[in-house]
């Protein structure tokens, strides 16, 4: 973050934006709503590990700044590419709105998508106190709590976006192993037996179609299996 005055705004806003996109927050002490989006922008902006500068101008200090973008209220936010205003917004808006409108600026990948790639437990917790609806995120943190036998969390996680194949099959195995069955050793032994007793035993049946949920589609087990039971089914 840069404080901007009139005298610097050329060079600290209109020439670095050319390098890379700068945020102008006009602000004033007075003013309230200014005082609630002015941390919202700073950090933000800090997520975006320098791919976003943020310049703050107190327009009391500093009218010739305010004239040049016709301010008629504040906080006014302006987003600048090229020397160019490509962007702008009026008014306090809540974190998630404020941080579309910077990932709109931002090259590259989104905070999500670059907490994603860090991969590690820390990281994923973040990417979906973010966005508590990605999916790649909660799978993937759903993975490691199985990994480290957490199961209980693990369910706790998965179980609102069960109806999505991937996380379906985490699930899966979360379960699976909280009841304490591995997919380790002769696994077509068990799908055998429980197959003979599927179609008399509900209780194996859904531990059955659960082993198989856990394998997942690309195991050409989960197909054959689920037609066998069909068929003894139906």
């Amino acid at each position: 973050m840069i404080d901007v005055t009139d005298a610097t705004f050329s060079t600290e806003v209109i020439e670095r934006s050319k390098t890379v996109p700068v945020v102008v927050d006009l602000w004033a002490e007075w003013c309230g709503p200014c005082k609630t989006l002015g941390p919202i922008l700073e950090k933000v902006v800090n997520e975006t590990d320098g791919a976003v500068v943020l310049a703050k101008v107190d327009v009391d200090a500093n009218p010739q700044v305010s004239q040049a973008f016709a301010v008629q209220s504040i906080p006014a936010v302006f987003a600048l590419k090229g020397g160019q205003i490509v962007d702008s917004f009026v008014g306090a808006l809540p974190e998630h709105e404020v941080r579309a409108f910077i990932e709109r600026l931002a090259p590259g990948a989104s905070v999500v998508d670059q907490l994603l790639d860090q991969g590690d437990e820390t990281s994923l917790r973040e990417a979906l106190a973010l966005d508590a609806q990605n999916l790649d995120a909660a799978v993937a943190l759903g993975e490691l709590l199985v990994n480290s036998d957490r199961s209980d969390e693990a369910i706790t996680l998965l179980e609102p976006l069960s109806q999505h194949l991937a996380a379906k099959t985490t699930l899966a195995r979360a379960r699976l192993q909280k009841s304490g069955v591995t997919l380790s050793g002769d696994l077509d032994l068990t799908l055998e037996h429980l197959l003979e007793q599927a179609t008399g035993d509900e209780a194996a049946r859904q531990r059955f179609l659960e082993v198989l949920d856990a394998l997942g589609p690309s195991d050409p087990r989960y197909v054959s299996y689920r037609r066998q039971l069909a068929s003894r089914l139906y």
